[in-house]
């Protein structure tokens, strides 16, 4: 990532939280006050973004990761049969992850 398209982020970021409207005028304003220099169409394409994509979702949606799929794939499986075909499909298994020995590696803290 560039520093223009960093500070721009964090700008319209600022604005968003502000409550103030997102526009490129705003996003260079407060760059100017934070003496970053940018390049010019940086502030335009987040302003273009802000009004197309509501920031609020983009940041919720942001911190996503696969959990979301899981519990979505979960209510299809039980709609799709009867109560008990859904009772009777195995609850997926968390795999424990193994520990691992110092003892296999040759060497010790204090050799």
């Amino acid at each position: 990532m560039s520093l223009g398209e960093i500070a721009s982020s964090y700008a319209a970021l600022i604005l968003h939280d502000d409550q103030i409207p997102v526009t490129a005028d705003k996003i260079s304003a407060l760059l100017k006050s934070a003496n970053v220099k940018v390049e010019s169409y940086w502030p335009t394409l987040f302003a273009k973004l802000a009004e197309k994509r509501n920031l609020g979702d983009l940041i919720v949606s942001a911190g996503g990761g696969g959990a979301a799929v899981a519990v979505a794939a979960a209510p299809v499986a039980a709609a799709g049969g009867s109560p008990a075909a859904a009772a009777a499909a195995p609850a997926p298994q968390k795999e424990e992850p193994k520990e691992e020995s110092d003892d296999d590696m040759g060497f010790s803290l204090f050799d």
